[in-house]
């Protein structure tokens, strides 16, 4: 078997071959996450655009802002009102259509939709849902005697609005993954569970929910990741028009707007990567949870 070992040549060749991914990959990913760093630690002057090193006052700035605490809060509030009831409701309805019904096709493909629907699309319709006058949310609400609710011209709805409108874009994506996993579970385990006695829901708690476990904790990390990266639904919701505030009285600021604010308005580059940064930091961190969580709650075989 001496000749599968490497050789230099073979070595330098297989660099070769890879320099190409390397070089977009460190000019596209690497480089712009270094100078990110770095320049969180400066701030540029806008007369005369020079770069000064402050060292960590941005960060000092970011602990006693209060629209920076604010837009923390509306984030962590939408990560824990998305993502765990959509994958709740993504099962419940991956459950149903793996059933043997007819049309079972035509309904996956009509849940899949709002995945490969463009955000400012969903938004348009979403803002005629909510509309305060003649949104058919307020039309349905008016027959169980619901009084019409301003959601989104009021602070106090603006993220309940943001937060059913996310979960129903994300569903279709959800009950793929989710539908994919529920047809590589072997249909013996649900005989055996049957011969032994067990009725719907221990069949669910014995036999689907560890063996869709890897399925659902997969949904969970992107979904965690990608609920604290909210931004496009916001944009499109509430800040489309000539002002764009998210939401009235900011009251779905979240970071990346934040960062996307301290940016684009006041060109404050400094300030802005050191909010990026901290939010990397907090992804960073929940998904490390979640994969210590997994290895104990997560069952691969």
């Amino acid at each position: 078997m001496k000749h599968l070992r490497p050789t230099v040549k073979g070595t330098v060749i297989a660099y070769l071959y890879l320099l190409p991914a390397l070089l977009v990959l460190g000019v596209f990913s690497i480089y712009p996450v270094i100078r990110s760093l770095l320049m969180s630690f400066t701030t540029v002057h806008r007369r005369t655009l020079e770069v000064e090193e402050i060292g960590l006052h941005n960060f000092q700035f970011l602990l006693q802002d209060s629209r920076f605490h604010l837009a923390l809060r509306n984030t962590f509030t939408f990560v824990l009102g998305v993502v765990p009831a959509a994958i709740l409701i993504s099962l419940l309805i991956a459950v149903l259509l793996n059933q043997k019904i007819r049309g079972a096709a035509i309904f996956r493909s009509i849940y899949f939709l709002p995945f490969v629907t463009s955000t400012i699309a969903i938004a348009m319709v979403w803002s005629w849902i909510f509309h305060s006058r003649h949104g058919l949310l307020n039309y349905f609400l008016g027959f169980v005697g619901v009084e019409p609710r301003p959601w989104i011209e009021h602070p106090d709805y603006a993220m309940a609005a943001l937060i059913i409108m996310s979960i129903w874009s994300r569903l279709g994506f959800n009950i793929v993954i989710l539908l994919a996993g529920l047809q590589t579970i072997d249909k013996q385990l649900y005989l055996a569970a049957r011969v032994d006695g067990a009725g719907p829901w221990h069949r669910f708690k014995a036999v689907t929910a560890p063996l869709l476990s890897p399925s659902i904790f997969f949904l969970a990390v992107i979904g965690v990741i990608g609920s604290f990266r909210v931004f496009g639904e916001i944009y499109a919701l509430f800040a489309s028009g000539a002002t764009p505030l998210p939401g009235p009285a900011n009251s779905a600021l979240t970071v990346v707007y934040y960062v996307f604010q301290r940016f684009w308005d006041d060109r404050n580059f400094g300030l802005a990567t050191a909010a990026a940064l901290v939010l990397f930091v907090i992804i960073l961190f929940f998904t490390i949870i979640q994969f210590w969580l997994g290895k104990k709650l997560v069952h691969y075989k």
